[in-house]
């Protein structure tokens, strides 16, 4: 993700300056380069490319690492972010997998003693459960970052036990098309806890029910209010409504 404000600010530097700083990049092969920092320069540069149709914009100054130079670059990437934005663990998997996929790295174990030095043991071992996540759905997800830790380890831990489970989760995200990481997560929990009583298990449905109102429905009943204008004060008037009706009910 980035802050809006801080892409105007680099944004405008750009296109006053140039750009000063080159990204780092990992040679894939094939005339394909990977990403390794400066995602924000270049989608600030991808910008103004589009916005200017300016030459200067078209290309981006960028530094070829090496394998053994670019663990560093990673573990500095790494570091950054986390000062910056803070990963979460399926990024934090997401960069360790790939690292072992373009030769960074040799295994996991060792992406991630070097990517995340600083991490304790514990830390570790719950990003290496978000790998098996990442392997099973890297792209299916449409919201991965939003993936939480208690989650995130249970899906890990499904994934293992039944590796079928990931084809089923697709087909659900597919047939749902969660547009916010609630409906996403409330949709991939309910494949993995299976149908009951011979009912098919179906994601909850989402509809703006007022002005800045969402009213969520799951299949087990229950109802979710969510909006900028679900507060206090609606709050109070739907307990209000609903002990009137209960009094009015006797």
């Amino acid at each position: 993700t980035a802050d809006p404000e801080e892409m105007r600010t680099l944004t405008e530097s750009l296109r006053l300056r140039g750009q000063q700083t080159p990204v780092e990049v990992a040679d894939l092969g094939g005339g394909r380069f990977g990403l390794i920092s400066g995602w924000r320069r270049l989608n600030a540069l991808k910008g103004l490319a589009t916005e200017t149709d300016d030459a200067r914009f078209g290309t981006v100054l960028a530094l070829v690492r090496r394998p053994g130079e670019a663990s560093e670059a990673y573990l500095a990437m790494v570091e950054e972010n986390e000062i910056r934005v803070g990963l979460s663990y399926y990024e934090r998997a997401r960069i360790a997998g790939r690292t072992v996929g373009q030769g960074v790295y040799p295994d996991a174990g060792t992406a991630l003693r070097e990517l995340f030095r600083s991490a304790s043991r514990a830390k570790r071992s719950k990003i290496r459960s978000f790998l098996t996540v990442v392997d099973a759905l890297d792209g299916t997800l449409h919201f991965p970052e939003a993936l939480g830790e208690r989650l995130g380890l249970a899906l890990a831990k499904a994934l293992e036990a039944d590796p079928s489970l990931a084809g089923r989760i697709a087909e659900a995200l597919e047939a749902a098309t969660p547009d916010n990481a609630e409906t996403e997560q409330a949709t991939i929990s309910a494949v993995m806890r299976g149908p009951k009583e011979g009912r098919a298990v179906v994601a909850p449905t989402r509809e703006r029910i007022a002005e800045g109102v969402d009213l969520a429905t799951g299949s087990d009943g229950t109802l979710t209010l969510r909006g900028k204008k679900v507060d206090a004060e609606l709050r109070a008037a739907l307990i209000g409504w609903l002990k009137t009706r209960e009094a009015a009910a006797r």
